[in-house]
């Protein structure tokens, strides 16, 4: 069993910053940990599941694909790789951004004007700042959003 050992989380600690430690496991190299502190808790992400209902756009893979990447830098994420998969011509699609940060992701339903989207977010990032894109991307008449702290330290 690797032995990990997490060093200068003290020197790192801001209310609502990221703290990059180094953790270092046996024979490895060191990298860096981004877990957030906010509200006096350590926790690796903010994880927001977000339903868009009667929503629009929902088979336009160009939109779909556009939302996701314009999300991603009003967040202030970095984008490595997009998937998109859609159904039939007129179908739904399933698509996610990965993110050095995390994912976004979507899948629509446009028989029932409705998309599931899911934004988690390690680091700086702040997932609250892609909702506005998405929004004007979907036009949504109505929105429900639960939030998650993923990674939720004790």
């Amino acid at each position: 069993m690797a032995e990990q050992v997490l060093q200068g989380h003290g020197q790192f600690m801001k209310k609502g910053k990221v703290f990059p430690s180094k953790i270092i496991v046996s024979g490895s190299t060191p990298v860096n940990d981004y877990f957030v502190e906010k509200d006096g808790q350590r926790f690796a992400g903010i994880h927001l599941l977000i339903d868009f209902w009667e929503a629009k756009n929902l088979t336009n893979r160009i939109t779909v694909e556009n939302a996701l990447r314009e999300a991603a830098i009003s967040a202030n994420a970095t984008a490595i790789n997009l998937q998109l998969n859609q159904y039939s011509e007129n179908g739904g699609i399933s698509g996610i951004l990965v993110l050095a940060e995390s994912h976004i992701s979507i899948h629509t339903w446009p028989e029932r004007s409705f998309a599931a989207i899911d934004i988690f977010m390690c680091g700086d990032c702040n997932p609250y700042d892609c909702i506005a894109v998405l929004k004007k991307a979907f036009e949504p008449g109505n929105t429900t959003l639960l939030e998650r702290r993923r990674g939720l330290l004790p």
